[in-house]
């Protein structure tokens, strides 16, 4: 098979983008014999949790909106052809393969053409576990080629958190409240099975372990994929009164030879998607009822294989109350349409510049330092599945100054806060990021989490700071500098 390498590079994989999130696209899947097909899009693929007194793994699907958070053996993640590249002549980059040679890499930022795979520690509480972290473990790798897992330093370089070919397991630790990506690298077509693998002491001593759990990657086209056709509910009237009957059809856009559907409720109170039992024709007739009232309804199609083809958007029933006394009543319906809200993250425009205090020999004379305020950054979420969020911040290209100069955003650091959170919110501040030291990294030329509010603790307004600190080397030259900090919420 012949693929065109792509025209990205490794090196833009260090430039940072906005990523806009709260696409509407589908639902999520209802019944354990489906497979879902994540190829586009923001996902937690390694989203780590701990429930009652367990941890587990999970993949939270950020492709859909409501976001969803969906069991790893019902997930197939797919590596598109678009993803191949070659591989750049750099000895550094040598561990992917020979200069030339293809390899398929899904980038550490964002492609709105790729999936964009990361792992997650948002969910777990601090003081929970020694040290407020876990240890991420890849166990094995079962396929046809390599598998390389790495992200990059404030000058381009590879850091690898895991590698196939050198021998497994590879294990990283990821503290608590942590949403990271990384470029995942495969050196050949076709199947792969990945084990991933959390472990955590609790405070108490205590060992919990999720085990070797399977993460399916197909790189490459998908074999049995049937034709692309995209859904949609017609026949929902505004208003129904009780007992009328209301008749949904399910239309492809295009027509296809596809017949066999499952309809799919989920009424107010209900975290999940129920299958409507026995109806597996593309129309669905039932009666409105006022209990019935706010309940969505999407469709699918599926293939011969028993895939899922295409997903609705949901419709959503609205049922008017009965008049008290005719005559002497009015029925007001008021909504917020859950596809309307967002997840939106801003900064004042007229409060938008930081100005560093000139910088400062330290006590020690071997770094020019200077301290400063993060101006402050607005996160509203109004989604309606409350998914949670996390907000990061990063410097993609140096400081500029004078005929010139320049250096590293690695030599920025900062300490994050929240400032201020709505009711009922659960935010909490990022980690602190050390200005870049040799040897140990650091700094925001790589992405760091400002703040993050968990699964269904995120809906609101919040207000996230953050203290700067600048650490130079004395060999820097004098003049004003300048940087440009790119901030996303997923």
């Amino acid at each position: 098979m012949n693929v065109i390498p792509r025209a990205r590079g490794l090196a833009a994989l260090v430039a940072g983008v906005v990523v806009v999130a709260g696409t509407v696209l589908a639902p999520t899947a209802a019944s354990a014999a489906e497979k879902v097909v994540l190829s586009k899009g923001h996902t937690d693929a390694v989203d780590v949790h701990y429930e009652d007194g367990a941890l587990s793994l999970k993949v939270h699907d950020d492709t859909v909106s409501p976001s969803v958070t969906r069991d790893p053996a019902e997930v197939t993640f797919q590596v598109l052809p678009e993803a191949a590249m070659a591989v750049p002549d750099d000895p550094r980059f040598a561990f992917l393969g020979s200069a030339g040679s293809q390899v398929w890499l899904l980038p550490m930022t964002q492609d709105a053409d790729l999936l964009w795979p990361g792992w997650n520690t948002t969910t777990l509480g601090s003081g929970v576990f020694e040290g407020n972290k876990v240890r991420l473990s890849l166990v094995d790798v079962q396929g046809p080629g390599n598998v390389t897992l790495f992200t990059q330093d404030s000058f381009g370089g590879p850091i690898i958190k895991f590698r196939s070919d050198d021998g497994l397991p590879d294990a990283i630790d990821v503290p608590v409240h942590t949403h990271a990506h990384s470029n995942w690298a495969f050196s050949a077509l076709g199947n792969y099975t990945l084990k991933f693998q959390a472990d955590a002491t609790l405070t108490n001593g205590t060992t919990v372990s999720t085990g070797p759990v399977d993460y399916s990657f197909v790189v490459g086209p998908l074999s049995g994929v049937g034709p692309q056709v995209s859904l949609s509910v017609s026949g929902m009237a505004d208003e129904y009164q009780p007992n009328d009957t209301v008749t949904l059809n399910a239309v492809q856009t295009p027509q296809t030879e596809l017949d066999h559907y499952h309809w799919f409720s989920r009424c107010p109170g209900m975290d999940d998607w129920s299958i409507i039992a026995v109806e597996a024709a593309a129309s669905y007739s039932f009666t409105a009822t006022r209990k019935l009232n706010a309940c969505e309804y999407v469709v699918k199609v599926y293939g011969d294989a028993h895939e899922v083809v295409a997903t609705s958007e949901p419709a959503t029933l609205w049922v008017a109350f009965p008049p008290e006394e005719p005559g002497t009543s009015q029925t007001i319906t008021a909504s917020i349409d859950e596809t309307q809200g967002s997840l939106v993250i801003s900064v004042n425009p007229d409060d938008r510049a930081v100005v560093l205090p000139p910088a400062q020999l330290n006590a020690g004379g071997d770094r020019w330092e200077s301290n400063g305020e993060l101006r402050p950054v607005t996160v509203t979420d109004t989604r309606a599945g409350r998914p949670g969020w996390s907000a990061s911040g990063q410097i993609p290209a140096d400081f500029t100054g004078p005929d010139g100069a320049t250096f590293s955003s690695g030599y920025l650091g900062w300490s994050p806060r929240v400032i201020a959170q709505g009711s009922g919110q659960g935010v909490v501040a990022g980690p602190e990021v050390t200005p870049y030291i040799v040897g140990s990294g650091g700094g925001l030329g790589n992405s760091a989490v400002l703040g993050a509010a968990p699964g269904g603790a995120g809906r609101g307004t919040a207000q996230l700071g953050a203290g700067l600190r600048l650490s130079l080397p004395t060999e820097t030259a004098a003049g004003k500098y300048s940087a440009t900090l790119t901030l996303t919420a997923i």
